[in-house]
């Protein structure tokens, strides 16, 4: 029997990035409380990291590829000196291959000073804006999207009174996805796009204010959330104190329901919404919607963790950990040998047998994208005597690409476009195969205070998608490091 190759990486939806900053008011440690920060961001992205600090105006930078605990070492963090302003990234690429000078915060000097930018999501319109740029003249290093912000909003400063001013000139002329934290020489600027596709809160400690992808951060390094940033609403920290502007540039509001699903940590408040009770109602709603007869249910971990517990408890059925995690091992496929792939999922999750054997078995998962990482849970969990497997999937079917910021494949790629339910079932080998609704889903965000995206799995999107998709030319002569 051929052995199939399993990418965990391409098998699961993964985001672009995360945003941390500091304004420092109370002379804080600001390296080791963005370090610390960067830390709670991590889930959001594992493949480079980086952190400038702003002192008497001057910036200074540490970044790399790799997770915080490589990059951030002692001799690498001793660089950075205490500041006054602090912008953190962790990044997550969409491509094969990681584009180096894409690390971020890309730092950006122009005739008012330097500009320190980190960013998630992704600009629809970005294709088009490059080549404008380039047209003009313009010279770039990377193929990220910040940097190309970082050059619109050096170009408007030119006509403008202030930062403030040209940042949102700027947002009036982007469309897609962003959450961006920024700064100036003096000046912690924080915003969000007019859909608010992307989380971004703010919090203080002290007297300090902190902006953040995710309350979880905030709470990390003991910090107190404060509110999410709205739609279309830059924020501003200075000497003067918290400044709030919004962008006249009005659109439906947006927010990705991934977050909810998978995407988030359970532990943070995304736009009034618990991410960890979000996740539990999947699974209480999942049960109402899909119920079977079964002994056990288990969760995959760690994203159907929290939606296996709102299973069981709607269910009555018994939940059981039936999984344990390496979580020793990435996302990221790195390893040895011709088989790697494969190996390194099997030896990711490991079955308890006496949970499993001779029951009938609900196993708990946020998606399905490829099918092979389903089939391998099903497979190993059937090796362990699992009588009957029914898999549950606390999402709907993903039939439709997404491209504001998820990395999801085409949508003749994704394995619902190919193949019926009931053909899948038997693909990756259960005994019953069931998805949430999209209305289900929905009512798994009862409380969000702003509108919701469901694009991925209704093909209905409030923004404008790419007019052109921009290639990079180089991207085949670029081997990941």
């Amino acid at each position: 029997m051929k052995s199939v190759v399993i990418d965990k990486r391409r098998d699961k939806v993964n985001d672009e990035c995360g945003v941390f900053g500091i304004y420092n008011n109370d002379n804080l440690d600001i390296v080791s409380l963005t370090h610390d920060g960067l830390y709670g961001l991590q889930h959001r992205g594992q493949e480079s990291v980086g952190m400038t600090v702003i002192k008497d105006g001057e910036p200074f930078t540490v970044k790399d590829i790799g997770i915080v605990s490589t990059v951030f070492n002692e001799k690498s963090i001793s660089k950075l000196p205490n500041g006054k302003i602090s912008v953190g990234h962790v990044r997550y690429t969409s491509h094969d291959y990681l584009d180096r000078a894409a690390t971020q915060p890309l730092v950006m000097r122009y005739i008012e000073g330097s500009l320190a930018l980190a960013n998630n999501g992704a600009i629809s319109n970005f294709a088009e804006i490059r080549s404008g740029l380039e047209m003009g003249g313009a010279i770039f290093q990377s193929n990220s999207h910040a940097e190309v912000i970082g050059y619109m909003i050096s170009t408007h400063r030119i006509d403008c009174d202030s930062i403030e001013e040209a940042v949102l000139k700027t947002m009036d002329d982007l469309k897609g996805s962003y959450s961006l934290v920024i700064s100036s020489p003096s000046k912690l600027i924080g915003l969000r796009d007019p859909h608010g596709f992307k989380p971004l809160c703010i919090g203080k400690i002290n007297n300090s204010y902190i902006i953040s992808s995710e309350s979880c951060a905030i709470d990390s390094i003991g910090g107190e959330f404060i509110r999410d940033v709205n739609p279309g609403e830059m924020i501003v920290i200075d000497d003067e104190g918290f400044h709030s502007f919004y962008s006249e540039n009005k659109k439906t509001t947006s927010l990705c329901l991934f977050e909810y699903i998978y995407v988030a940590r359970p532990d943070s408040v995304i736009d009034g919404v618990n991410v960890n009770l979000a996740r539990r109602k999947a699974g209480e709603i999942l049960f109402n919607e899909n119920p079977v007869e079964a002994d056990i249910v288990c969760g995959v971990p760690d994203s159907g963790l929290d939606a296996a517990q709102g299973y069981a408890s709607a269910s009555g059925i018994k939940y059981a950990t039936a999984f344990i995690k390496n979580k020793y091992i990435g996302r990221t496929p790195d390893g040895v040998g011709a088989d790697k792939k494969q190996r390194l999922l099997k030896t990711r999750l490991n079955v308890i047998k006496n949970i499993v054997y001779g029951k009938r078995v609900i196993i708990i998962d946020d998606s399905i994208i490829h099918g092979n990482t389903s089939a391998h849970i099903v497979k190993i969990l059937k090796e362990a005597g699992a009588k009957e497997v029914h898999v549950r999937i606390s999402s709907p079917e993903f039939v439709h690409s997404c491209y504001f910021g998820m990395d999801l494949p085409k949508s003749e790629d994704l394995v619902s476009n190919r193949f019926s339910v009931d053909e899948l079932k038997k693909r990756i080998g259960a005994d019953s195969l069931k998805f949430l609704s999209v209305e289900g889903l929905h009512k798994t965000a009862d409380g969000c205070n702003i509108g919701l995206c469901d694009g991925c799995f209704s093909g209905v999107y409030h923004a404008d998608k790419p007019k052109i998709i921009f290639e990079d030319k180089f991207a085949n002569k670029i081997k990941k490091f």
